[in-house]
């Protein structure tokens, strides 16, 4: 849904009514009525704080020629046989045969074309409907391969000398027929803040265009960022996979006028080189013998594999069944007229008939490079794996640390690495942006930041806590709500922990914290028998020794690990612990145990049994602008999905909601899973006969209860993880769904609502000129690079320790509640100073850091089946709720109120 900002009058006829449709209902109709709310426009700039100079990766872009239109036209590729073309990637290399066979049928024309189904001009092609015959050397099948056939794509029983020509061909249709057409204009509009439903269009085109200059460049395109083939970009993750480093650029409107955002990007690739090097890292096995080969050919099914001998690139489509001495084909004799054949084995027909050396392929099974019907095998040793394929599966822990600590970069080194790429990139030789009249400036944007003063803390005995640089700590103070640990017991799962000492320290630790630990009433070990069972059995073993030993149920659960990461015991824990028996659990996998380390564990523990750690000083005086004086709730709102190398693997929505007002430190959660990859929250209002199962009731209601009875007659709702394209719905679909939930509580409760979404992964980053640092902690930037007319601001609230600080975009959709631009960016910064997890400021506001968590450890509750590759991965295109959804279990009622997620 693209947003615009225009009048109802802008809108087309409504199509004619369809006679089997039954009409809607006159409630619903009004439903359908109500006009959608726009974005709010910007209010204004924010005053407060200390100015401080920066620059930004946005590069300035002139426009010359708006008078022009961009022609957009559908693509459709087929072969002869007018069958389509569905071999990904095909279309570029026949598109630019097309531009050069026909040049002067296309009026000379450039093209910019998507790769895909969409090609643009500047100015119209001169036939409306284009069709072309196109001729384009196949250059992936070189030299015969083995079959049962003599070549790749020669039908059975031609000519077999055309095979000697070092090419196959392949002829293609194309269609271009027009689809519409793009008023330059649309761009210059937007830089005036007067947006239309071509502006999104129109930077397309221009992005697309930098995309296809580095497709001719031979760059990996992911998305709005290239990969080039230079081996010193890529880095070794382990498993066979290489992190390789490329650029994002992309065209953005702002307000000081268009800029190109570039930025560093990385990537996963599979390790180019031999096959069998490739297997052996990925399987972590020490000898070829050890591979398992049904494994194997889920991992190079669709890669592509150059042959040694000959340089023809392949895709592999299998493995044969058998080894390469025993697969067998049919060979037709050379120069025998009378059509004898011979059977023989692919080993022995690159050995003997071709004099290749084959040191190990023997025993291995061949890759197969043919058609569905007609294999075409090689030794596995001929075959080495193309550069720049993408990595799509899931990585391990250990490959994702390895990635994310390879790829960081200081400010310095990030900023020399942009202005050499742009530089490189020699944009101002692309012709089609040389004909929209679009030039790049080299330098980097100046903008304007102010630094805001941090909030002031509290702790225990009424004494303030200073931060300094985003950091504080507890050293020599007390917890200002220290709850006790009374009636609890230890589980170790671990061999190596000494749970003794542990206890001891802890109860040491606490005590200087003000908080009371009590003795636990026992530690239980592991059967030592049961370390090699199934987690879940583990576990329930575990949970039987707890219920036979201890006199009631305890109120807390201190469960040791063995491993700090992918520890399988953990979600079933709890699970246990927190769905079935309500019990308060914390686990920890303690390597080091310091003070500092201690007093972390015990900051978790205090949250989670229903104490506080600090707060901010206007919470205990009450003094708030806004939000003091009226009940507020604070919402932070989430949606996880599987890793991009699981299919069908639920998404889960989490809601966290803040609690006994007038904090806005504490907060509860509710989780739910949804359709894969499905991003709009299905379950805030869901109404079952005359019930509400959704998850904003059970905020609603926890809020009043905790809150002296009162409802909230303000909600400011932060929402993570959508785009710019889906703001329209976030703002006109949940929000609905949000006041209906309230509705449907009390008819007559109208609360105002204020919407901001926050976004991490965009690429915008602030830099100090000629300064080595991160910009400070509570920098915020509301000018030049952010929107021209709607209501957004940058904000880094953390230390940046590591790498460049990446900032957090928030984007306020609606504001009933009526916030200045300074009291909404003291707001946001404020709560990133309550997360109770830690003594830093984090980087994003602590109701969605804690919708992550949540969302993340209930996650783990329950082994989602994935659904079979053939199921739709694209959960977005299957309605939603088509997909029937395993249930997440529900927490327990005793800790359904809890911080259970710190």
């Amino acid at each position: 849904m693209e947003y615009h900002n225009g009048e109802a009058d802008d809108l087309p006829p409504p199509p004619p009514l369809d006679a089997s449709i039954e009409p809607f209902k006159a409630e619903e109709t009004k439903k359908l009525l109500k006009p959608k709310r726009a974005l709010v426009p910007r209010k204004g700039f924010g005053k407060k704080g200390q100015p401080i100079k920066l620059i930004t990766n946005h590069f300035k872009v002139s426009l010359k020629n708006t008078e022009e239109f961009f022609y957009h036209y559908y693509v459709n590729l087929k072969y002869e046989d007018d069958t389509p073309v569905d071999r990904k990637g095909a279309g570029r290399s026949v598109i630019e045969k097309l531009q050069q066979t026909y040049a002067t049928e296309l009026a000379n024309k450039d093209f910019a074309y998507d790769g895909e189904k969409s090609l643009f001009t500047i100015g119209a092609l001169p036939q409306i409907n284009n069709e072309f015959i196109v001729v384009v050397e196949d250059v992936s099948t070189g030299k015969t391969p083995v079959n049962g056939s003599p070549g790749n794509d020669s039908p059975p029983g031609s000519d077999r000398k055309r095979i000697r020509r070092p090419y196959n061909t392949k002829t293609y249709k194309v269609e271009l027929s027009f689809a519409a057409k793009i008023p330059m204009s649309a761009i210059s509009h937007a830089l005036r803040g007067q947006e239309s439903e071509h502006t999104q269009e129109a930077i397309r085109v221009i992005d697309i265009i930098l995309r296809q200059h580095s497709a001719k460049q031979g760059c990996l395109l992911v998305r709005q960022s290239f990969f080039h083939n230079n081996p010193s970009n890529f880095v070794d993750l382990g498993g066979g996979v290489m992190g390789c480093r490329g650029f994002h650029s992309s065209f953005r409107a702002t307000q000081s006028g268009l800029s190109l955002n570039i930025d560093v990007s990385t990537t996963m690739i599979v390790k180019p080189g031999p096959v069998l090097d490739f297997l052996i890292a990925n399987q972590k096995v020490d000898h070829p013998n050890k591979i398992d080969w049904a494994k194997a050919k889920r991992s190079l099914k669709n890669l592509r594999i150059k042959i040694i001998t000959t340089n023809a690139e392949n895709k592999i489509v299998g493995l044969s069944d058998r080894p390469c001495r025993e697969t067998m084909f049919t060979l037709k004799r050379r120069n025998d007229d009378n059509g004898d054949t011979e059977e023989i084995s692919v080993y022995d027909h690159f050995v003997k008939n071709r004099g290749i050396e084959l040191r190990y392929s023997g025993d291995f099974p061949c890759i197969n490079v043919g058609k569905p019907k007609r294999p075409s095998y090689f030794p596995i040793e001929l075959c080495a794996l193309v550069s720049l394929q993408r990595y799509t599966k899931s990585l391990s822990t250990l490959q994702r640390s390895s990635l994310v600590e390879k790829s960081r970069q200081k400010p310095q080194e990030r900023m020399s690495v942009l202005s050499d790429v742009l530089h490189r990139s020699n944009y101002d030789s692309e012709p089609m942006l040389m004909a929209c009249g679009i030039s790049i400036a080299k330098s980097f944007t100046e903008v304007d930041g102010r630094v805001l003063q941090a909030p002031k803390l509290k702790a225990g005995n009424g004494e303030d806590i200073f931060t300094r640089n985003g950091r504080w700590n507890f050293n020599n103070k007390r917890l200002i709500r220290a709850s006790s640990v009374e009636k609890w017991a230890v589980v170790n799962f671990s061999a190596r922990c000494n749970v003794r000492d542990l206890v001891r320290d802890l109860i040491k630790c606490g005590g200087m914290k003000g908080i009371k630990v009590e003795t636990p009433f026992d530690a239980f070990e592991e059967n030592p028998s049961m370390r090699r069972a199934p987690a879940v059995r583990r576990v329930e073993d575990m949970f039987e020794q707890v219920k036979t030993k201890l006199p009631g149920a305890p109120k807390f659960l201190l469960c040791v690990l063995a491993e700090r990461k992918n520890s399988d015991v953990y979600g079933p824990w709890k699970r246990k612990c927190l769905a079935e028996f309500g019990i308060v659990t914390q686990c920890v996998a303690p390597t080091r145990v310091n003070d500092q380390y201690l007093t972390n564990v015990l900051l978790k523990i205090n949250a989670k049994l229903g104490g506080l750690n600090s707060i901010l000083q206007v919470e205990s005086s009450p003094a708030m602008p806004l939000i003091s004086k009226v009940p507020t709730m604070i919402l932070g709102m989430d949606v996880s999905h599987g890793s991009p190398g699981q299919s069908g693997v639920p998404s889960i929505a989490a809601v966290v909601s803040s609690r006994e007002w007038p904090l806005i430190s504490k907060y509860r959660a509710s989780v739910r899973s949804q359709s894969p990859k499905m991003e709009m929250i299905d379950s805030l209002f869901k109404q079952q006969g005359t019930d509400d199962k959704g998850l904003i009731r059970e905020c609603l209601i926890d809020f009043y209860t905790s809150s002296g009875k009162r409802k909230p007659d303000q909600i400011i709702i932060f929402r993570d993880g959508v785009s710019e394209s889906q703001f329209s719905q976030v703002l006109n679909i949940e929000l609905d769904q949000i006041i209906e939930a309230c509705k449907f509580l009390d008819e007559k409760w109208d609360p105002k609502f204020t919407l901001i979404v926050a976004q991490k992964n965009h690429h915008t980053k602030f830099f100090i000129p000629g300064a080595p640092d991160n910009v400070p902690p509570g920098t915020v930037v509301d000018n030049k690079v952010c929107h021209p007319r709607n209501y957004d601001f940058y904000m880094c609230s953390h230390a940046g320790m590591i790498g460049t600080t990446r900032p957090t975009h928030y984007h306020i959709l609606h504001d009933e509640i009526g916030f200045n631009p300074d009291e909404l960016q003291e707001l946001v910064h404020s709560l990133s100073y309550v997360y109770q997890r830690s003594t830093t400021a984090i980087s994003v506001v602590a109701p969605i850091c804690y919708a992550h968590l949540a969302a993340a450890q209930v996650g783990q509750f329950i082994k989602f089946d994935e659904m079979s590759e053939t199921s739709s991965s694209h959960g977005e295109h299957t309605s939603a709720g088509s997909v029937q959804v395993q249930e997440l279990p529900r927490l327990h009622e005793k800790v359904r109120s809890s911080m259970f997620f710190c």
